[in-house]
């Protein structure tokens, strides 16, 4: 690099800091917290689509391409309003109970619940399977409300561990129970598509609690989840 700036074969030269100067010139204009960036949805895609238009020409793509022109700001309407939209508190999932009228005293199992995260590591998808289960404690929970749940604490950038928690968690608060079971069997494409490259491999972690520590509790769980 020369002069702080990078030469693209058929563009125009783009100097790094005024990339840099766009991100702080716009900074000014949003309100802080604490010190912390505050943004409504829209200023982040418009940051974003900032960012990812310099990661493209950094690659050398042509923005003027007409199938690339736009890939910036869609992008970004991707990671704020899908993807990683679990980040915004304003879209947990509101939880729907009924009363147990029918006094279902035997664990319920919500299988298979198909589950699209990203790796926090390298942004590639992890894509697998979520089952939970749990016992009522008088209330029981909307069936969708389960993978409404799940794929709240799915849309952010993750590690399995913790995503595996955090749906227990949520499903704790939202039923008000101990008795909750949550396993993960998931493949992450920064395993397989990148690095060792291993495409045979899955991760599954686990979370038991309340009833499901007993080993008896657990095993039929595990067996129905099969």
């Amino acid at each position: 690099m020369e002069n702080s700036k990078v030469l693209y074969k058929d563009f125009e030269e783009i100097s790094l800091k005024e990339i840099e100067g766009n991100y702080n010139g716009f900074q000014e204009n949003i309100s802080s917290k604490r010190g912390k960036i505050i943004l409504n949805d829209e200023e982040k895609i418009e940051v974003i689509a900032s960012h990812f238009k310099g990661i493209m020409q950094v690659l050398g793509l042509d923005l003027n391409d007409d199938s690339l022109k736009d890939t910036p700001e869609r992008v970004a309407k991707m990671y704020v309003n899908e993807i990683f939209s679990g980040l915004n508190p304003a879209n947990e999932p509101e939880v729907t109970l009924f009363e147990n009228k029918y006094q279902y005293n035997k664990m319920l199992i919500e299988k298979g619940i198909t589950l699209f995260s990203y790796c926090e590591h390298h942004f590639v998808p992890i894509i697998g399977k979520v089952h939970v289960g749990y016992f009522s404690k008088g209330k029981v929970i909307g069936l969708s409300k389960i993978n409404r749940l799940v794929q709240y604490y799915a849309k952010r950038p993750q590690v399995q561990e913790r995503l595996t928690n955090e749906i227990a968690e949520g499903l704790k608060k939202a039923i008000g129970t101990e008795d909750v079971a949550v396993v993960i069997d998931a493949n992450h494409l920064c395993v397989s598509s990148r690095g060792i490259k291993d495409t045979n491999s899955s991760t599954i972690t686990a979370h038991y609690s309340g009833k499901f520590i007993n080993e008896g509790t657990k095993n039929e769980f595990l067996a129905l989840i099969r």
